[in-house]
C-alpha cells in the first residue's frame, strides 16, 4: 500500500539544469574577454567549428601562443554548447571530442629535463577541455563516445591535480571542472559508473570531500552522489574509503550547496542498502539530518525528508528515536509548504513514523492531521497517496479517532477524488480502520463532543458516526443521544453542502438499520387466510355472491372474501344493504383492476404491471388488502424516478402507503445531489423532513430491538 517516492539520481545543486548552469559559471568570465560568439548563420558556426577544433588539433604545446590558442578554442566550443544546445550534435560531428581529449593532459615538456621557468596557463586548457566535455556529455547519446574515447584516465588524473604541487585557483578550478565532468558522463549510465570505478575514481573523489576549497567539495560530493544511484559495488567502495564521517560533517555545513550535495550522497548509499543505512546511522547521521528539515535550502529539506523516511523502515526503535529527537514539527511544517516535492516528501517521511504506535498520537496531536488531509485535494497523485497512507498510519490510534471526526476527516475522506487506485484502496482501509474503533471510549467521548462542543463540531461527529458506528448502537447514538436531529438539521439547512452531508449520512443509516430490520413487501394478514385458489376464481361454481363491474358479472364467494379484509367482512357482517344482496354493484373501478384483486384475494399472488399498479393500489386501500397494497407499493416504487418523486410522494401519503413512502424517502437521500439542483424540489425535501423523522424513529428503534432478539 505504500508508495515510496523516486529517489532521484540528482546531478549538482539544486538539479542536473543545475549542472550546466554551474558548469557555465567559468566561461562567462573568461569569453567576455573575447569577442561573443554568435550561433546564427549555419556556415559561419560550421567554419567556427572547424577552426577552433584545428586550434586544438595543432596547439599541443607549452608554447605561450600554442597554449592561448587552445584554452580560447576550448572556451569557444563550451559557449557554443552551452548557448544552443541544438550545436552539440554539430560540435561533435566536426570531430570535437578527439580534440578536446588530448587537452585533458598537460602538453609534454620542450626540453629533456623537463625544467621550465613558467608554463602559461597551466591547469587552465585541460579545465577548460573538461568543462567543454562536460557539456558535451549532458546529451545521453554522447557519454559512451567520450568515455570510449579515453577520458575517464585522464578525468581521473586531474582530480589528483593537488598533489603534483601547492593548491591555486586554476588547480581548483580544474579539479572541479573534472569532477562536474565525471558527474555528466556518469548520470544515469551504470556502465559508466562501474567503468569510473574501475579506473581508481572513487578514492580521490573521497579524498577531496576534505579539500580547502568548498566548490571543490560541492563538485566532489555530486560526483559521488552520481556514483552510487543504484550501484551497489559503488556504494560500498564510497563507503570502504570512509566517506561517511566526512559526508555526515558536510551536513552541517553553512553552504546550503554542500549540505544539499552531502544529504544527496547519503541517500543514494542508503536506498535499498539496509547494511549501509546501519552504518550511517551509527555514524551519527540522524541528527544532522533531521537538522536539515529546518534548512533554508528546499533541496537539502525535501532530501533530509525523504532519507528520515528511509531511515524509518530500518526497525520500530529507530522510528521513535527520529520522533525523540524534533523531527515531528518540522516535518509538518513543510507540509504547508508551496514546494509540492517539498510536501510529497514530508508526507512520505511522516507516513513511514506513523507505522509506528508510539508515534501515531504525537503527530495528530502536534497538528498533522489538517494539513495531511488538505493534501487530499492534491491533483497529484504520489503526493495524494503519501498523505493517505500517512492518515491510514494515523487511523491506527484509538487517541487519534476524535481528533480525526473533530477536523472533518471522515468528509474528507469520503468526499476525495483519489487519482490511482492504491490511493482509494488505502483510504477505504482507513475508513475502515476508523470504524472498527467506534466503541468503548472512543464512542463515548465521541458522544460527549456531541452533547458539549459547538454546533459545527457536533454536526461533524453525528455525520462521522452514522458512516461508522455499528448497528447496535444506532439508538443511543441517534435517538437518546440526539444525533438524528443534527443530521435533520443539516438536512434543513439552506447550504447546499450541509444537506448533501445530512442527506448522504442518513443514507447510508437507513442502509444501516434495514440491513437488521427488512421491510417485508408483503407482511402477513392479521386474519386467518383461506385461499380457494386459481380455478375458482370468477368462477359460478359454488358461488354465492356477484359483483357488477362495468356491467360484467364476476363470480365469487363469500368465505373466501369474509377471510381476505375486514372491508368484505363489514361488507357482509355488518349492516350493510350489501349483506344480502345476490349481485352487488362495484363502481369507480375497472374489470382488470377488479379481477387481479380478486385474483390475489383467491391466490394470494399476482402479477401486477407498472401501468396498472396505482389503480390496483387504490383498489387495495379501499378493500383493505395489505398484502396486495404492499405488492402495488413495492411495483410503483421500481418506476420512482427524479421527475415523478414529487408525485410518487403524494401518491404514498393519498393512500398511507408506508413502503412506497420509505422508497421516497430512501430515493430522495440517495439522489439528493441531483434533486438539490432541480427547481422546487427543496421544497419536497422540507416537505418530508417531519416523515423522515418518524421513519428513522421507527427504524432504529426496530433495529435495535432486532439486534437484541438475535442475542437472546
Amino acid at each position: 500500500m505504500e508508495q515510496q517516492p523516486e529517489r532521484r539520481e540528482g546531478r549538482s545543486f539544486p538539479e542536473r539544469k543545475g549542472q550546466k548552469r554551474k558548469l557555465e559559471e567559468g566561461v562567462a568570465v573568461a569569453s567576455s574577454e573575447d569577442r561573443e560568439i554568435s550561433t546564427d548563420g549555419g556556415d559561419a558556426i560550421l567554419n567556427e567549428i572547424a577552426t577552433q577544433v584545428s586550434v586544438l588539433n595543432s596547439a599541443f604545446s607549452w608554447q605561450e601562443s600554442d597554449r592561448a590558442a587552445a584554452k580560447r578554442a576550448t572556451q569557444v566550443l563550451a559557449e557554443l554548447a552551452k548557448n544552443a544546445e541544438d550545436l552539440v550534435n554539430v560540435i561533435v560531428d566536426g570531430g570535437a571530442v578527439p580534440a578536446l581529449m588530448t587537452h585533458l593532459q598537460a602538453p609534454p615538456s620542450p626540453h629533456s629535463d623537463g625544467d621550465m621557468a613558467q608554463k602559461p596557463f597551466e591547469h587552465e586548457v585541460e579545465k577548460g577541455s573538461a568543462f567543454a566535455l562536460g557539456l558535451l556529455a549532458i546529451k545521453p547519446e554522447y557519454q559512451k563516445l567520450i568515455v570510449d574515447k579515453g577520458a575517464l584516465p585522464h578525468l581521473v588524473n586531474l582530480l589528483k591535480r593537488n598533489k603534483d604541487g601547492p593548491t591555486s585557483r586554476a588547480v581548483n578550478s580544474v579539479i572541479r571542472r573534472a569532477a562536474d565532468a565525471i558527474t555528466n558522463l556518469a548520470h544515469e549510465n551504470s556502465s559508466i559508473k562501474t567503468r569510473v570505478r574501475l579506473e581508481g575514481g572513487i578514492p580521490p573523489l573521497v579524498d577531496l570531500l576534505e579539500f580547502s576549497d568548498s566548490k571543490v567539495q560541492r563538485a566532489a560530493a555530486g560526483a559521488l552522489r552520481t556514483l552510487a544511484f543504484k550501484n551497489d559495488d559503488n556504494k560500498n567502495q564510497i563507503v570502504e574509503c570512509n566517506a561517511l564521517p566526512t559526508l555526515i560533517l558536510m551536513l552541517g555545513s553553512e553552504d546550503a550547496a554542500i549540505h544539499y550535495e552531502a544529504v544527496g550522497v547519503i541517500g543514494n548509499l542508503v536506498h535499498s542498502s539496509p547494511n549501509i543505512k546501519k552504518e550511517v546511522l551509527s555514524a551519527g547521521a540522524l541528527q544532522p539530518v533531521i537538522g536539515l528539515l529546518s534548512s533554508c535550502c528546499p533541496e537539502s529539506q525535501r532530501e533530509a525528508a525523504l532519507l528520515l523516511g528511509q531511515f524509518a523502515s530500518t526497525d520500530s526503535d529507530c522510528k521513535v528515536h527520529i520522533v525523540q529527537r524534533g523531527a515531528v514539527r518540522p516535518l509538518i511544517e513543510m507540509l504547508q509548504s508551496p514546494d509540492v516535492q517539498l510536501k510529497e516528501m514530508s508526507a512520505f517521511a511522516l507516513g513511514r513514523l506513523a507505522q509506528d504506535s508510539h508515534n501515531q498520537a504525537g503527530i495528530a496531536h502536534s497538528g498533522g492531521l489538517g494539513p495531511l488531509l488538505k493534501l487530499l485535494d492534491s491533483r497529484n497523485g504520489s503526493l495524494q497517496h503519501n498523505a493517505a497512507f500517512a492518515l491510514y498510519g494515523l487511523a491506527d490510534n484509538e487517541d487519534n479517532v476524535s481528533d480525526f471526526i473533530r477536523v472533518g476527516g471522515i468528509q474528507k475522506l469520503q468526499d476525495g477524488e483519489f487519482i490511482v487506485q492504491a490511493t482509494k484502496d488505502c483510504v477505504s482501509k482507513t475508513v475502515k480502520r476508523l470504524e472498527e474503533k467506534i466503541h468503548g471510549r472512543v464512542l463515548r467521548h465521541l458522544l460527549y463532543l456531541m452533547r458539549i462542543s459547538e454546533k459545527s463540531i457536533q454536526r461533524r461527529v453525528a455525520l462521522a458516526l452514522a458512516h461508522l458506528c455499528s448497528p447496535e448502537d444506532q439508538r443511543t447514538i441517534f435517538i437518546d443521544e440526539n444525533g438524528l436531529e443534527l443530521l435533520l438539521g443539516l438536512l434543513g439547512s439552506t447550504n447546499t453542502k450541509q444537506q448533501l452531508d445530512g442527506a448522504a449520512a442518513l443514507y447510508k443509516l437507513a442502509n444501516k438499520s434495514m440491513a437488521l430490520s427488512p421491510v417485508d413487501a408483503a407482511p402477513p394478514s392479521p386474519t386467518q387466510r383461506v385461499y380457494l385458489g386459481e380455478q375458482y376464481v370468477n368462477s359460478a361454481t359454488l358461488s354465492d355472491v356477484t359483483f357488477l363491474v362495468e356491467g360484467r358479472r364476476f363470480y365469487a364467494h363469500r368465505i373466501c372474501l369474509l377471510a381476505s379484509s375486514d372491508a368484505f367482512r363489514a361488507m357482509f357482517d355488518g349492516g350493510y344493504r350489501e349483506k344480502d344482496a345476490r349481485d352487488i354493484e362495484i363502481p369507480n373501478i375497472k374489470w382488470e383492476v377488479f379481477e387481479l384483486m380478486m385474483r390475489f384475494i383467491y391466490t394470494g399472488s399476482v402479477d401486477i404491471t407498472i401501468e396498472i399498479s396505482q389503480d390496483l393500489l387504490r383498489a387495495a386501500d379501499q378493500y383493505l388488502l395489505e398484502g396486495l397494497k404492499r405488492l402495488c407499493e413495492y411495483t410503483i416504487a421500481q418506476d420512482i424516478t427524479l421527475e415523478n418523486i414529487g408525485g410518487m410522494y403524494d401518491l404514498s401519503e393519498a393512500f398511507h402507503a408506508m413502503s412506497l413512502r420509505q422508497a421516497c424517502i430512501l430515493f430522495i437521500l440517495e439522489h439528493f445531489d441531483k434533486l438539490s439542483s432541480m427547481h422546487g424540489q427543496n421544497q419536497l425535501v422540507q416537505r418530508t423532513i417531519p416523515e423522515i423523522r418518524e421513519y428513522f424513529c421507527r427504524a432504529l428503534t426496530k433495529s435495535t430491538t432486532n439486534l437484541q432478539g438475535l442475542r437472546l
